[in-house]
């Protein structure tokens, strides 16, 4: 796997430096000189030549004309803004709240006819109920200090957002951590529906839902961070401070690779519905 999630967003951003580096060299221009003529301290051309700082498009504009290279601008600026949109920080997908999240993408949902995902620590969002949503939220809605919390009607947004799965033309492979059972983010009574609802879920055609036991002998991956690969074209990963999009062919395959490394650990049919039913009779 690659050394940081968000590997793919700083590789393209790398290459805007590269790019932005080369017109400078280009131009004769030393780091120093093209800092004055752009009016800023020369730590910041480093900084952006370094890949440490992105561009803003007037940065790129500046760049650009006193390099004499006004002909790249517009590409420059669309790369650099492909470049960040990879990497989003919460906070700043957060600023409209919960219930909008929940709905930003919803042409992803609709588009994809393949949806593989892997969860370690939480029931998959595409299979959660509202009171285990709810909960979920909740917590995310406390940790991110939010002035709103909207988490229940947030909750009931993501159901809705759900209904994919019952749609036709999609498929449905899940892989969840045994774990992910026990972890009591809601209310014993939402968890024990939660973990019944996992039990029609997963009986439905279009979806596989396997369980990785926690006393799998000789594992061949150890639980990964949650991820999600829509068809063979972009994987969203989810880490603490923001969500990756990874759309570079090379590590979509790293991911591919894990993802079915993981699934081959896990049990499926009647030996994954005796753990779901392990996990209820664990709240009695």
């Amino acid at each position: 796997m690659p050394i940081s999630p968000s590997s793919s967003a700083q590789a393209a951003r790398e290459v805007i430096a590269r790019r932005l580096r080369d017109l400078r060299k280009s131009a004769g221009l030393t780091v120093t000189e093209l800092a004055s003529q752009c009016g800023w301290h020369h730590a910041k051309t480093s900084r952006i030549e370094n890949a440490r700082t992105a561009p803003t498009a007037t940065d790129i504009r500046l760049w650009c004309g006193v390099t004499g290279a006004q002909d790249q601008v517009d590409d420059l600026i669309a790369q650099s803004l492909h470049a960040e949109s990879m990497y989003t920080e919460w906070r700043t997908q957060l600023r409209k709240g919960l219930t909008a999240l929940q709905g930003s993408e919803p042409r992803l949902f609709q588009d994809t006819r393949a949806f593989r995902v892997y969860s370690s620590s939480l029931v998959p969002g595409l299979l959660q109920t509202e009171g285990y949503a709810a909960g979920v939220l909740g917590i995310s809605a406390a940790f991110r200090e939010l002035p709103v919390d909207d988490s229940a009607e947030a909750a009931r947004a993501r159901v809705d957002r759900s209904a994919v799965v019952h749609q036709p033309g999609h498929t449905f492979v899940f892989v969840v951590e045994e774990a992910a059972l026990r972890y009591q983010v809601c209310g014993a009574e939402a968890m024990a529906a939660q973990l019944g609802y996992l039990l029609t879920a997963g009986a439905l055609p279009q979806v596989s839902l396997g369980i990785i036991p926690m006393d799998t002998p000789q594992r061949t991956h150890w639980p990964r961070e949650t991820f999600h690969i829509y068809d063979d074209r972009l994987v969203s990963v989810e880490l603490v401070s923001a969500r990756v999009k990874i759309n570079q062919p090379s590590e979509i395959a790293l991911y591919f690779k894990a993802f079915e490394q993981l699934r081959s650990m896990a049990v499926y049919g009647a030996e994954a519905r005796a753990l779901v039913l392990r996990a209820i009779e664990a709240l009695h």
